[in-house]
């Protein structure tokens, strides 16, 4: 099992803003408007915590649905099983997908392999915000 933390005060508002947490349904449906695939997973919420558990995804497709549920406003944690090897970057004030680059991947250049990797949760790789969790592709780790 793996815990991921997030911003519990940042992210898309699914629910009309505040401390509410989304449902488990609210959050099916905005993994589903994404496009991702989620045949046969599990998504509950406990509180402010999200389980995501069950299904036959890649690694890459779980990584991507605990981003889509976790950068929700109202979800402090998501606890996920076969995750513990994900890498994730929280957004700081003032970062850029060239300044993640260059401290995760150990080259601004290489932007767009974060960009990519967090598609379609990114449409603009100049559109990120504090708080905010992106996935960090591990087959380009520096």
């Amino acid at each position: 099992m793996g815990l991921f933390n997030f911003w519990k005060k940042s992210g898309k508002s699914l629910v009309g803003g505040g401390d509410a947490a989304p449902t488990a349904d609210t959050l099916k449906k905005e993994v589903s408007d994404l496009g991702l695939d989620a045949e046969g997973l599990d998504i509950s919420v406990e509180g402010d915590k999200v389980k995501v558990s069950g299904g036959s995804l890649t690694a890459e497709q779980r990584e991507k649905v605990i981003l889509a549920v976790g950068n929700v406003e109202g979800v402090a944690e998501v606890e996920a099983d076969e995750a513990d090897d994900a890498i994730f970057h929280t957004v700081e004030k003032g970062d850029s997908l060239w300044k993640i680059a260059e401290k995760t991947l150990g080259n601004g250049a290489r932007y767009k392999e974060i960009f990519e990797a967090n598609r379609p949760m990114l449409s603009d790789p100049d559109k990120i915000y504090p708080g905010q969790v992106l996935r960090i592709p591990r087959d380009g780790m520096a």
